[in-house]
């Protein structure tokens, strides 16, 4: 006899056996025993929820006919009439399942539906359901509508799908949609371990919260995984080799490397990071695994209270309430930050554990608490003094890391620089030390009362005077405030009393504010306010439209004379202004002259070049701008278009309107 796998031995057979979809089990039995039925069911969700599952349960409640043979639509269908047992056997004629994945196009869909137009032959429905629907084209989603709209009164569509946002919306709103939620690591381990008692296979409490894990919320897939370490167990289900087949890290390793991370131990992370290298455990499921510890500690750490409520029978619940303690909140979120930006640098590392390597001691350079530091025994000598500059880089994947560096790093002390004594509520300009041999910048100084300062060779100077700090404690520096000048003025800073700490010196530097885009160029000049109409413009605007008309003129001389401004007219001669020297061309010039003496104007043009503010191209330009605005005004004054614009947000597309 073959072997059947768990994950179909134990498929639920009826709405009793589903586990972890309590809202759609509740919504669809109390509709079947109302006789409140759709037409059409969408189930949505990712692999391995119970859609399929679902639809098969569906379809013999509705075609049940109970152990005597006269039963009805029910909630509860008996399983041992010929119509549960042939749709479990998938072989009920009015039940068809569809996979769209490899029948997407539209001839296997109209296929489908050709069917539709008879009646169920065994059952009380036929019952037509389309898998993995998204896949279908668009022209199959066009040939369904009309039948997924009103179906015949015997038909129900029950449709599944793992992407719902690329099925149509015409689709779903013929639908009732049911989303099947993934399943809690804990709903998955109560029924691995009620499937595994029914087997009579042992199995270790820890190697069940592995594979519970592992599924991702699929309990067909943990049902797979299961089948697997069966095989690989030999029959018996142990933690160590449930782990080694999953290839996930200990919880002890993760345990190990938070610990050592709080204590600022690189030491030992290296250490623990090389023995998993030899044990074969995968670099992106320890920081995986890290992450879920990570988290439950941030939980216990921001609500105490829950401590009460852990899971006593979790053998990892007492060690994660341990670390939770030994760590502050704020690197417990850090070194989250880290792990969950880190597994997406792994596959970058030239070797996935060096990879995890530097997103471990990533935490260790940015510590807060400044522990790092301690534990570096690297260029001792070449650190910088008490009083010098810390420099601090940041990386992409954690930006949080630069603001906590930044915070804990000491403040830049100047160093000390002999100066004369201000006079009182007076700043005084020194030259700022290591200046490039340039002229000495001015730099508002604080005055410092009547106190003169010592000069010490020490490259930290001595505070002196009434509220000063202790010398051997980093100064408080304050900003001064001032006013922005004008480029090339000298800036001062406000005085300030002797009892305060004197201030940084700070150089002001004015800020350029880059004009809007709009301010950039001014709105051009319409055509109607240039003219400037005369007589002689008239006169000119008609012969040129006239011998345009007539096609007389073209190419050069026609934008010659529509270009132009007829200036002054005599017997036999004609004056033109033009604003371009380009259009003064003797050629053009001489065409348009015989145009003219065609026309029954036999005269001889002189041309200059000048402001033209009457000729024929404005006048056109200025009868179309006119008919634009015509135009527009109509558009927007017509009742229709306001009703359209106020009831449904409609806008008239910028440029769309032309006159006719």
């Amino acid at each position: 006899m073959s072997y059947l796998v768990l994950a179909r031995k134990y498929r639920p057979r009826n709405f009793g056996e589903m586990v972890g979809q309590e809202h759609v089990v509740q919504a669809l039995s109390n509709a079947l025993t109302q006789q409140r039925l759709h037409h059409a069911y969408l189930f949505t969700g990712t692999r391995g929820v119970g859609k399929t599952t679902v639809s098969r349960i569906l379809a013999k409640s509705l075609n049940c006919q109970g152990p005597d043979g006269q039963g009805g639509i029910t909630a509860t269908p008996c399983g041992v009439c010929q119509a549960c047992t042939d749709i479990d056997a998938g072989r009920f004629v009015d039940y068809t399942e569809l996979d769209a994945a490899s029948n997407r196009g539209v001839d296997e869909v109209q296929g489908l539906l050709e069917q539709a137009v008879y009646k169920p032959v065994q059952g009380r429905f036929k019952v037509f359901m389309i898998d993995e629907v998204h896949m279908l084209t668009n022209t199959a989603f066009n040939a369904m509508l009309k039948t997924l709209e009103e179906p015949p009164e015997y038909l129900k569509f029950v449709l599944a799908t793992t992407d719902p946002q690329k099925v149509p919306v015409t689709v779903l709103s013929r639908c009732l949609q049911f989303n099947l939620r993934p399943m809690a690591p804990e709903t998955v381990l109560e029924h691995l371990t009620h499937v595994l008692g029914a087997e009579r296979i042992e199995a270790e409490p820890g190697a069940l919260r592995l594979l519970s894990r592992a599924a991702r919320g699929s309990m067909r897939d943990a049902l797979s995984l299961t089948d697997q370490a069966i095989a690989y167990g030999n029959g018996s289900l142990a933690e160590g080799g449930v782990r080694q087949m999953l290839g996930s890290a200990d919880r002890g390793h993760v345990h190990a490397l938070i610990d050592a991370l709080a204590r600022g131990d690189g030491g030992t992370v290296v250490e623990t990071v090389e023995a998993m290298r030899v044990a074969g455990l995968a670099a992106a499921s320890t920081l995986e695994e890290m992450t879920a510890v990570l988290q439950s500690m941030a939980v216990l750490q921001a609500v105490p209270s829950r401590a009460a409520a852990i899971d006593a029978a979790d053998p990892d619940a007492a060690e994660v309430a341990r670390l939770a303690g030994s760590m502050p909140p704020d690197e417990t979120q850090l070194l989250y930050s880290i792990c969950l930006h880190g597994r997406s640098e792994l596959g970058l590392a030239p070797d996935e554990y060096a990879g995890l390597t530097m997103v471990l001691l990533r935490l260790l350079a940015f510590k807060p608490s400044g522990g790092a530091e301690k534990k570096s025994p690297l260029n001792a000598e070449a650190r910088p003094p008490a009083g010098g500059v810390a420099t601090t880089f940041a990386t992409p994947s954690a930006p949080t890391v630069a603001k906590a560096a930044v915070a804990s790093a000491p403040a830049p002390v100047m160093p000390a620089v002999p100066t004369p004594v201000a006079q009182a509520g007076r700043p005084s300009a020194v030259p700022t030390p290591g200046a490039d041999r340039g002229s000495p910048v001015p730099v508002p100084v604080a005055p410092r009362g009547d106190v003169e300062p010592a000069v010490a060779p020490h490259p930290r100077p001595a505070m002196a005077g009434a509220g000063s700090a202790p010398a051997s404690a980093h100064p408080v520096h304050r900003l001064p405030v001032v006013d922005m000048p004008a480029r090339g003025a000298s800036v001062s800073a406000r005085p300030v009393s002797s009892t305060e700490e004197p201030d940084t010196p700070v150089v002001a530097v004015p800020l350029r504010v880059q004009p809007p885009p709009g301010a950039r160029e001014a709105p051009r000049e319409s055509a109607a306010a240039r003219i400037r109409p005369s007589e002689e413009g008239d006169f000119w605007h008609q012969t040129v439209m006239g011998l345009v008309a007539a096609e007389a003129i073209n190419a050069l001389a026609r934008e010659l004379a529509l270009q132009s401004q007829l200036v002054a007219r005599d017997v036999d001669q004609w004056l033109l202004r033009v604003e371009r020297e380009t259009l003064n061309q003797g050629a053009s010039r001489e065409r348009l002259q015989n145009a003219l003496a065609g026309a029954g104007h036999a005269v001889r043009l002189a041309i200059e070049v000048g402001a033209v503010v009457d000729s024929p191209a404005l006048r056109n330009k200025a009868a179309a701008e006119a008919r634009q605005l015509a135009a527009e005004q109509a558009i927007m004054g017509d009742p229709d278009v306001q009703a359209l614009m106020r009831q449904w947000d409609a806008r008239i597309v910028p440029g769309s309107l032309k006159p006719a």
